[in-house]
């Protein structure tokens, strides 16, 4: 990823990576208008190993928790999609305010923030080679909003936010199930989408959820005093880290549920 994209706004991304003008881009504004309800939609599933967690790291764009994907240890299988899927990283998007920072958009509804986790289709022969192919990632995207009774499972990576607060920062992040963040619902969106940062690679099976989990307004600012520089450099908070919603272009939008 080259270095210099966050300094130009994602409207000029295109001209170093021009998929990022592709007509395949995430996010995009879910509506109901457009969305269609897919009866052979399967629920689906994730089975995920608490022991494959491994690292908490600030790499300047965002919070992310790494896991050992050298083998099917944590994965997501059912859905939409057409086999296992094992996973690499979860990462964070978020606003300045409680009011943005969400990628996706539901019925003009914009949330605080939005959860990714990331996963490759190990039928490939790693995940730089997932990345090329139309069904090489998955993203289960699931949205944080604001209220006043918190889900507490967040509170495990949020403490660690004090050993990442400056860009590089890394830190051991151990025997942790990312299961334990989903909402009670299933009931997801899905399409075929892009990666929300440069290149933009079109090769996401996007699995949005409908329903959001819960989070603080203390638990938001807490992602916000991370910072976007280096330890001896000014603080620059890490904010508005979403990418605006991209055209739809001929995309069908399937729903799980009516």
């Amino acid at each position: 990823m080259a270095p210099h994209w966050s300094h130009l706004g994602p409207d000029h991304w295109y001209k170093n990576y021009p998929i990022a003008k592709g007509r395949r881009q995430s996010p995009i504004e879910i509506n109901n208008k457009d969305v269609h309800y897919d009866r052979s939609l399967l629920p689906w599933f994730a089975s995920y190993d608490p022991g494959a967690a491994k690292t908490i790291l600030n790499n300047g764009k965002t919070c992310r928790v790494v896991f050992d994907d050298s083998f099917d240890r944590s994965v997501l299988r059912g859905g939409p999609l057409p086999g296992v899927y094992r996973l690499r990283q979860l990462h964070f998007h978020w606003g300045s305010s409680d009011d943005h920072g969400s990628e996706h958009v539901v019925n003009g509804v914009r949330y605080a923030g939005e959860l990714h986790l990331l996963h490759w289709n190990p039928k490939y022969s790693n995940y730089l080679d997932a990345v090329r192919r139309a069904d090489g990632i998955a993203v289960l995207a699931i949205f944080l909003q604001v209220r006043k009774t918190p889900k507490p499972e967040m509170k495990r990576i949020l403490e660690e936010i004090n050993a990442i607060k400056t860009k590089g920062k890394e830190a051991p992040f151990t025997n942790f199930d990312p299961s334990i963040l989903f909402p009670k619902s299933h009931d997801y969106w899905t399409y075929h989408g892009s990666f929300t940062t440069p290149p933009c690679e079109e090769c996401i099976t996007w699995i949005v959820l409908r329903e959001p989990i819960i989070v603080s307004s203390d638990q938001m600012a807490k992602l916000r005093s991370l910072s976007k520089n280096a330890e001896n450099e000014p603080v620059l908070p890490l904010v508005d880290n979403w990418r605006p919603t991209q055209p739809r272009y001929f995309r069908m939008v399937s729903a799980s549920f009516l």
